[in-house]
């Protein structure tokens, strides 16, 4: 139990990708399938899993609503950009016979191998997550506030779960910013 009490806490870093690499990575994508995937979890800040679910019942324009979402409320919205809805509306409409199928009928482990290949093509190993940490780190310094980023982007609903998603911020990155403000 002590040795519980007074375990070191464990703080991971993680690479967080350039935009232009996750626009490369997005854009060399040959499937409409792949490259919608890539783009529901980069813009949109959505899990691998959340995105395997969706059905085209979930689509309302440029929200999309997850059932049964990870936080264990019973319904969540996530909100993506126009061109993304358009796109991923006109592939569910082609793929789906019933309201009720899901978008994208591939496993887990098969939609984790494409994010991994995609990264692959451009010489950066990639796993789905680190495309939803993208997503906050891009809006975060893109000046969205970070209760924006968490409760909109993110749907945590603990602020200090946001704040792990965030890359470290270098000096330069720092100066930049400063500079903006106050220069």
């Amino acid at each position: 139990m002590l040795r519980k009490l007074f375990r070191p806490k464990i703080t991971t870093n993680w690479n967080i990708i350039e935009k232009e690499a996750v626009d490369e990575i997005i854009f060399r994508s040959g499937k409409i399938r792949n490259r919608l995937i890539l783009e529901l979890m980069a813009r949109g800040g959505m899990r691998i899993g959340e995105v395997l679910k969706l059905t085209s019942n979930d689509l309302q324009d440029r929200k999309l609503t997850l059932r049964e979402p990870k936080s264990g409320r019973e319904r969540e919205v996530v909100f993506i950009p126009q061109k993304v809805a358009e796109r991923l509306r006109e592939y569910a409409a082609k793929r789906c016979k019933s309201s009720e199928d899901r978008i994208f009928p591939i496993s887990y482990e098969t939609a984790r191998m494409m994010v991994a290949k995609a990264g692959k093509m451009v010489g950066v190993p990639l796993r789905p997550h680190d495309l939803r940490r993208y997503a906050a780190t891009y809006a975060s310094r893109s000046g969205v506030p970070i209760e924006i980023v968490s409760k909109v982007i993110l749907r945590h609903s603990n602020l200090s779960t946001t704040q792990r998603y965030l890359g470290k911020i270098t000096d330069t990155e720092a100066m930049k910013w400063i500079e903006n403000l106050y220069g």
